[in-house]
């Protein structure tokens, strides 16, 4: 299975040197600020992506002199605003131009209702999901939590989408067989909390192959997932519970609070990828450093060069 650094500094290393091919070409969407450019570039330069710099040229170039970026050979791809910038970049992705979309300084609202739109062309018959990947030093692997930045308050079918694209990113990373806990706050199906009839529900579409590529379990409580100490302590007998490489949550606040509570408290590194779509969308937080938003680009080419493979 595959694991990481204990150094933080050099967080999500196995993550991009396990992607060895040419970089992908991606339209980075509104690169405005030295974070966003910076995490593009530093992505370029890891052989991770070929980046397409759509945005208001003369911002862009700003942003590059303080940085002190020189943008030579780097195609750019001039628009007034960022709303203009997402669209382009969807109609770029749409036509098979660029192979992912990366969030630059611009709300992931704005970039998503883009990529969302019957118009765009970029949806598919899956529903698109976010996925964290993090780096925590008290864990000894990567662990993907989903989905805790795109969908509010997922229905069953969605939430069907939510862990078949989590199961496909773990396995493009290394997780040959990913183990999926489907969270709430008990082990019990309980009428009185539908997320743990969605659990169960889940588990039986697994069964009959509506979800495929590791065993899920669930309704799982969080300590129940990760903690083989609490397994045996509630003699619950499971292929998932203690050692779970996923965590689906039921909706969009645990998941975003659960991935920033690692990040700010435990120390953990955080990438990001929305996957559903025709192309991977890097898609970090604002104030993502550069590590996140190189190893977020890692995820897309890991899933790409992934796809192909099983094709």
């Amino acid at each position: 299975m595959a694991g990481h650094a204990a150094d933080p500094d050099n967080a999500f290393a196995a993550l991009t040197d396990r992607v060895g091919r040419a970089g992908i070409r991606t339209a980075v969407v509104h690169p405005v600020d030295v974070l966003s450019l910076s995490g593009a570039m530093a992505g370029y330069e890891a052989g991770l992506i070929v980046p397409v710099l759509i945005g208001p040229a003369a911002r862009i170039a700003e942003a590059a002199k303080a940085a002190g970026i020189d943008l030579s050979g780097i195609e750019i791809v001039d628009t007034p605003h960022s709303h203009a910038a997402a669209s382009e970049a969807v109609k770029l992705a749409a036509s098979g131009n660029v192979s992912a979309l990366m969030k630059g300084a611009l709300a992931t609202s704005e970039l998503m209702g883009a990529c969302v739109a019957t118009s765009g062309g970029l949806r598919t018959e899956r529903r698109m999901s976010h996925i964290f990947v993090m780096e925590a030093p008290a864990w000894p692997t990567w662990l993907l939590i989903s989905d805790g930045g795109l969908n509010i308050a997922p229905d069953l079918m969605t939430k069907r989408w939510i862990v078949q694209n989590a199961i496909d990113l773990a396995r493009a990373i290394g997780i040959d067989k990913p183990r999926t806990a489907i969270l709430s706050a008990t082990e019990l199906v309980d009428p009185h909390i539908p997320s743990t009839i969605d659990a169960a529900a889940l588990c039986k579409m697994a069964d009959r192959g509506q979800i495929s590529g590791g065993p899920i379990d669930g309704p799982l409580a969080f300590d129940l997932a990760i903690s083989m100490a609490s397994v045996e302590t509630k003699g619950l007998i499971s292929l998932v519970a203690g050692k779970a490489d996923i965590l689906i949550v039921p909706g969009i606040e645990a998941g975003n609070m659960l991935a920033k509570q690692l990040d700010y408290l435990a120390g953990a590194a955080a990438a990001g990828l929305v996957l559903g779509a025709k192309v991977p969308i890097i898609l970090t937080s604002r104030s993502d450093g550069v590590r996140e938003r190189v190893a977020s680009c890692a995820l897309a080419a890991a899933y790409l060069h992934w796809i192909e493979a099983v094709k």
